[in-house]
């Protein structure tokens, strides 16, 4: 554990509400720098909006496995949505994720204010090429800047040896993984994506669908897996794979269909012929919460 280090202006470290042996919860940039100084290295870690679940505790543990200390974070970027109902939509709870950050053995939680990451003055937006403009980057014009400029930021502060990142939200680990490779900031760990027992990838957002909305979007999955069968059977026409997955989407009335992908696995560009590795992803809404989902071929 790291030991609770003085800060000037004897600001609180731990939040009130923290367990006792729980990680040691910083909020400025100054409390965060005096806590690093003193971390054992390597350090791994797990960058969250928060409403932490099963997804977020595997890439907790698997930080803990690989590192001498796990740092959380736990901020909801706001330069990351589309408009300020969908941020203010967002789930939260800090109280449920410090503990569960305690339960799987974080070392430090950074929970700061938006003044803390993006301080007044702040100017700057990181922008990644080509690899963030279709799909997510199409649909959610100006997301992965968000995305791609608070993740700078984060490493900046706390220069972790390694990252970890799920693999439900393929587009921006591959976003976040160019950046920090071009930039040399860290380096970027995928983790499998973590699933519900009908195969439901775990989304904070999930909380948001009404019961029947939950029970349908179990159909994302299925979705995928026919294509994926299609593949494994030899079917190498890209269209023919999207044109399945399309079709079991349409059996749930529920499911309103955003867009259907097969492209190439590492550039995102949309392919004729599955001849390597590719990504199937698609997105969809349940009344009003979009969800996204992929799997990989090859």
């Amino acid at each position: 554990m790291i030991e609770e280090p003085e800060v000037a202006g004897g600001g609180r470290t731990r939040a009130p509400d923290a367990p006792t042996d729980g990680p040691l919860v910083v909020r400025s940039r100054a409390e965060l720098a005096a806590a690093l100084a003193r971390a054992p290295r390597p350090l791994g870690l797990v960058p969250t909006m928060g409403w932490l679940h099963a997804g977020h505790r595997s890439l907790i543990a698997r930080a803990r496995a690989d590192s001498a200390t796990v740092a959380v974070s736990i901020f909801v970027n706001p330069r990351q949505f589309g408009s300020p109902a969908d941020l203010d939509r967002y789930p939260r709870n800090e109280a449920r994720d410090l503990a569960i950050c305690a339960e799987e053995g974080a070392d430090l939680v950074w929970a700061p204010g938006v003044d803390d990451v993006f301080p007044a003055g702040f100017d700057t937006a990181v922008r990644v090429g080509a690899v963030s403009q279709p799909l997510e980057g199409a649909a959610r014009p100006g997301h992965f800047e968000g995305v791609a400029t608070v993740v700078a930021v984060l490493f900046g502060l706390v220069r972790p040896d390694r990252a970890y990142f799920g693999m439900k939200d393929a587009q921006q680990l591959r976003v976040i993984a160019r950046m920090a490779t071009d930039l040399a900031l860290a380096t970027v760990v995928p983790c499998p994506t973590v699933r519900e027992a009908d195969g439901l990838a775990m989304s904070s957002r999930n909380v948001h669908l009404a019961p029947a909305e939950r029970a349908a979007a179990a159909i994302l999955r299925r979705a995928l897996v026919a294509g994926r069968s299609l593949w494994e059977a030899g079917e190498r026409d890209a269209e023919a794979i999207r044109a399945i997955v399309r079709g079991v989407v349409a059996g749930e009335p529920l499911a309103r269909l955003e867009y259907v992908s097969l492209a190439d696995d590492t550039t995102l560009l949309e392919l004729e012929r599955v001849d390597g590795t590719a990504l199937l992803s698609l997105a969809a809404r349940f009344g009003d919460t979009r969800l996204i989902d992929n799997v990989v071929l090859g």
